[in-house]
Formats: structure tokens, C-alpha cells, sequence
């Protein structure tokens, strides 16, 4: 806020006004007696003066030698005239008004825009921003938030949903409002299939469902299947190694579960299953992929086996 001073009067010392003594006789006055302006030389006796720097002055010189210039009407500023000043300018206190609405400023707060003095009222009015929640001016030193370009009051930037102030905490927006980031979790955040909780960041999409990390498991043995490869059978998620020992075939060969996971290939005939490695002569161990075979009850045997039967 400026600084305004006013003046007390610096240099400036009333003396009791001096009379003639009407019973001296003029021929008993002499030059010791004589008491005059020490600039215009005229007699002050029987007038009022001001005493400055030990040197007594009529009225008229005094304001004339040091008196200052109001800086709105350029007259001299009289010795019996409150005098106000701002940044090196000099006033008379009824020039010191608003500029807008001519209001006086002696005991007004007020500001300076372009050495152009303004009332509180005038300078909010011109130069000051509204809140976009109430509409009312952000008067300057108060607390306000700002955000793309609107202002607000502290107060009125509240959330959309529980009307709570947000003040500095993180807060979310959406279109024209803003939420608090637990009203904004509650309201819109997507919630996990299984614990039907609020993902607040990252988890898994399965089927077009949102999941916690921790909450996406195997069905049976309940690892989590996040960065897994895994399978399904009725909806339900399973491991690889769950799902091949609850649903796969089992290996003609070695018995063990025909997943086909991770490019694996096998061979199939009637009702029986091989891993493509397993998939050999029952006597001779040749591989049979791709070659002829006959089967001889459980065994199947190539065609060099099978002739010398």
C-alpha cells in the first residue's frame, strides 16, 4: 500500500502576534527597535510572522519563499493548510482525491496506477479480477487461487461433489468442475471386479474389466497373473500350470499335460495325444512326425518295426 505523510508544519513556528506600544513617542524609536521580514524589509510590528532559521518572515514572503506546489492545482500550499505528501508530491489535503470518483484520500487507503491516484474501491473495479464462483472482486493482498485463467477466492474454489475448500491440495478437473481427489475416486474412478474398490492408478484390463495387480489371480492356486501368461476356462483366469493339470490331456507318451502354449505342437490320433517330441516308435524310439506309423494295441510302431513283427 503507498506511503502517505502529511506534513506537520516542519520549519514552522507561530510567534504571538507583536503590537506597537501606541504610548511611545515616535522620536524614542530607533533602528535597535526595528523588527521586520528579512525578505520584503516591511516593519512587523502589529502583524502575525513566522520565525524560520532564527529569521522572522511576513506571511506572504514565508509562503512564497518555501512554501510547497500542490501537485493537482500548482498553487502554493499555504502555511495554515494541511499538506499531504506521496512519493516526492506535494498536496493539499482537499486535492488529494480519487481520480475515477473524486473521493478523498487523506485518511483512505489507496493505490497509484500511472501516477494516477485511485480509492481501494476504484482501482478493484478497473484493474482487479473477479471470482468466477461468486462473481464478486479478488481484492488485492487476499488470498486467491488461480487456475486456466480463472480466479478464485480461496473460499469459493471448493470441490463440485462435498463442497469442501480445496486450498493447495491436489484436486482433479473435469470439464467446468473440480473434485477433491477422493470425491473424484468415488465418483469416477473405475472400481476392481473382485474387491469392487477404486483403482486409484495402474492394475489390468481382463475382458474389458478392471482389476488390482494384487487382486488378478490364478483361479486355483492363486498367483497373481500380472506379466503372466495365463489361460482361461468359464470366464475364470488360470495359470498355465493350474490349467494344463486341471484341464488338459495328458501325454500318451510321458503323461504329462498337452497345454499347446508357447508354440508347442502335438500329435493327435483317435483319442490319444503325443507332444510332437514324444511322439516316436514304441520299440525303436524313432521319431514318427511326418513318417508313416501303425498302431499295435497301445504301441505304436514305424514301418520297419511293424514288418519284422
Amino acid at each position: 500500500m503507498p506511503r502517505l505523510v502529511l506534513l506537520p508544519g516542519k520549519r514552522r513556528q507561530h510567534i504571538p502576534t507583536w503590537h506597537c506600544r501606541l504610548n511611545q513617542g515616535l522620536d524614542n524609536i530607533t533602528m535597535a527597535d526595528r523588527f521586520d521580514c528579512d525578505n520584503c524589509k516591511e516593519s512587523l510590528y502589529g502583524r502575525k510572522y513566522i520565525q524560520s532559521d532564527d529569521s522572522p518572515y511576513c506571511i506572504p514572503c514565508y509562503d512564497s519563499l518555501f512554501s510547497n506546489t500542490c501537485e493537482e492545482c500548482k498553487e502554493l500550499i499555504g502555511h495554515d493548510a494541511r499538506e499531504l505528501f506521496y512519493e516526492d508530491r506535494h498536496y493539499h489535503e482537499h486535492c488529494f482525491r480519487c481520480f475515477r470518483c473524486d473521493r478523498s484520500l487523506a485518511d483512505e487507503p489507496f493505490t497509484s496506477q500511472d501516477e494516477a491516484l485511485l480509492c481501494n474501491d476504484c482501482y478493484c473495479n478497473e484493474f482487479s479480477s473477479k471470482c468466477v464462483a461468486c462473481d464478486k472482486i479478488v481484492m488485492p493482498g487476499s488470498r486467491k487461487l488461480e487456475y486456466s485463467g480463472s480466479t478464485w477466492h480461496e473460499d469459493c474454489f471448493v470441490c463440485h461433489s462435498c463442497e469442501q475448500p480445496i486450498g493447495s491440495k491436489s484436486f482433479i478437473p473435469d470439464k467446468d468442475e473440480h473434485y477433491c481427489l477422493q470425491c473424484y475416486e468415488d465418483k469416477f474412478a473405475p472400481r476392481c471386479t473382485r474387491c469392487k474398490k477404486t483403482l486409484a492408478k495402474g492394475g489390468v484390463t481382463y475382458r474389458d474389466e478392471p482389476w488390482h495387480k494384487e487382486c488378478f489371480v490364478c483361479t486355483s492356486c492363486k498367483t497373481q497373473l500380472a506379466g503372466q501368461h495365463f489361460t482361461s476356462r468359464d470366464d475364470s483366469p488360470y495359470c498355465l500350470k493350474c490349467f494344463g493339470s486341471l484341464y488338459s490331456k495328458k501325454c500318451e507318451a510321458c503323461s504329462k499335460p498337452i497345454t499347446g502354449f508357447g508354440g508347442g505342437k502335438y500329435i493327435s490320433f483317435e483319442d490319444r495325444q503325443w507332444h510332437q517330441p514324444c511322439f516316436t516308435c514304441s520299440q525303436c524310439s524313432v521319431t514318427l512326425v511326418g513318417a508313416g506309423f501303425f498302431p499295435d494295441g497301445d504301441r505304436i510302431l514305424c514301418r520297419d518295426c511293424n514288418t519284422n513283427l
